[in-house]
């Protein structure tokens, strides 16, 4: 449960936002939209959003009940928007309260009173095209597959440990089988009186997920070489596959890549010894951690294989990117296909910030000196391909330091002669206009000339 302090401070992004109580109604409705189009988020009324003012509610009834009523009264449709209040003291010393206002991510589109549609992109609200509204309308149609109850699935199929475990994470202070029935969907009641568990339950918390999803699984293979043969040429020499629920998958799977990377050590320019792996660190852990997140479990016949090249990483994930996102954006724009998915991986960390993972992926590369990851879907399936840090890059960074190096020297002796010139050009010129140079002068030219 984050602190007054936290949200005061807290960095504006993709699922989080400040806004202060005399903001305008209409104007509420632009982020309220945005995030429930995307992946939904939390606003904290009460605080301003220039200067971190704590503001409170307190003293602005009647404004507060406008802004309560912004989901139902300027939302199409309306957004069940769950609000809360918290403790706090105002910046005049006073005690007073903020709202919170938690969005959930909808599988519906939505649009505010003049029927304008909004995405949260980063801390921004941006309004969509027609072209991307009608591709937004697909997408969340593909989206609310996470939300569909699982056929045959009952609450003895779901690890209450493992639910337990989280709503202890996000500050929960009910039974696990409370937290389930009154958050996400997990578990609903059905017109029959029937409780009905979703596919984001099963996934997440259950006890033996690839009991209702055989596919729903994570397949690491290693091949010797560059090239992916078959037949009496097969080159694989390691296949294994990681089951369970997501996080378990997502462990598992990041800690077996983790033994098959290798690292090299040099000499570096400096006389110390530096240490470069063939994929950083980060770059694998946000690959996995993005394929299962982002999968399209309705696509059922296949599961996400993660292939090793001994030139490259290829990451392949049921599903396509989502509409809003392209190979020319995707270090910019986020959109969750799984996003109570997406949430929960957040709370356990692996999640750092909505919309930043790719970015940093491509940043990582770069720094290492290999080229950003490259996007192809064939068919139905996502092929993300990490190109290895190059070997050579240390080799010639090595060359290049040496002939920087040596340049260096030679400029330093070329300026130095230069500037002994000079001065003495300096000096016999001024004897001959009968100027006396003291040594104080002299030392004057030279401070001159080096500046």
């Amino acid at each position: 449960m984050m602190t007054i302090e936290e949200i005061r401070t807290g960095k504006e992004g993709q699922t989080f936002d400040l806004k202060s109580i005399q903001i305008d109604p209409k104007a509420l409705a632009i982020p309220i939209v945005a995030m429930a189009n995307a992946d939904g988020g939390m606003l904290a009324i009460g605080i301003s959003d220039k200067t971190r003012k704590i503001e409170g509610v307190n003293q602005h009834t009647a404004k507060l009940n406008e802004l309560l009523r912004v989901p139902f009264d300027f939302c199409n449709p309306s957004i069940p928007v769950a609000c809360r209040y918290m403790d706090c003291t105002d910046d005049d010393g006073n005690p007073n309260r903020i709202l919170l206002m938690d969005i959930p991510a909808s599988q519906f589109l939505h649009t505010n009173q003049a029927d304008e549609a909004y995405i949260r992109v980063g801390d921004k609200s941006r309004k969509l095209t027609f072209e991307e509204r009608m591709q937004l309308m697909y997408d969340k149609g593909e989206r609310s597959y996470e939300d569909t109850a699982v056929y045959g699935a009952t609450i003895d199929d779901i690890d209450m440990d493992a639910v337990a475990e989280y709503a202890k994470l996000v500050g929960y202070g009910k039974s696990p089988l409370e937290y389930l029935r009154e958050n996400n969907g997990f578990v609903t009641t059905n017109k029959k009186g029937e409780e009905d568990v979703s596919v984001a339950c099963i996934l997440l918390f259950g006890k033996n997920p690839q009991k209702f999803f055989p596919r729903s699984r994570t397949r690491f293979i290693r091949y010797e070489g560059v090239d992916e043969k078959v037949g009496a040429e097969m080159n694989v020499i390691k296949d294994v596959i990681f089951e369970g629920t997501i996080l378990n998958q997502v462990r598992k799977t990041i800690e077996f890549i983790e033994t098959q990377v290798r690292e090299h050590t040099f000499l570096g320019q400096h006389g110390q010894f530096v240490t470069r792996r063939d994929y950083p660190e980060f770059v694998i852990q946000e690959m996995v951690v993005n394929a299962c997140c982002h999968r399209a479990h309705n696509i059922k016949g296949t599961e996400i294989q993660i292939k090793m090249f001994d030139d490259r990483l290829v990451f392949e994930s049921p599903g396509k990117l989502p509409g809003q996102v392209k190979p020319s954006n995707i270090r910019t724009t986020h959109f969750s296909r799984n996003p109570k998915i997406a949430a929960f991986l957040k709370a356990y960390h692996y999640v750092k910030e909505f919309g930043e993972g790719m970015d940093r992926i491509c940043r990582e590369q770069e720094a290492n000196g290999a080229q950003a990851p490259s996007f192809r879907t064939d068919d139905f399936i996502l092929k993300i391909t990490i190109p290895k840090v190059n070997e050579k890059v240390n080799e010639n960074g090595g060359k290049v330091t040496e002939k920087v190096n040596e340049n260096d020297e030679k400029v330093t002796v070329k300026v130095n002669e230069n500037r002994q010139r000079l001065i003495e050009r300096l000096i016999e010129k001024a004897k001959a206009n009968g100027d006396k140079l003291t040594e104080n002068r002299i030392t004057i030219l030279e401070l001159m000339i080096d500046n």
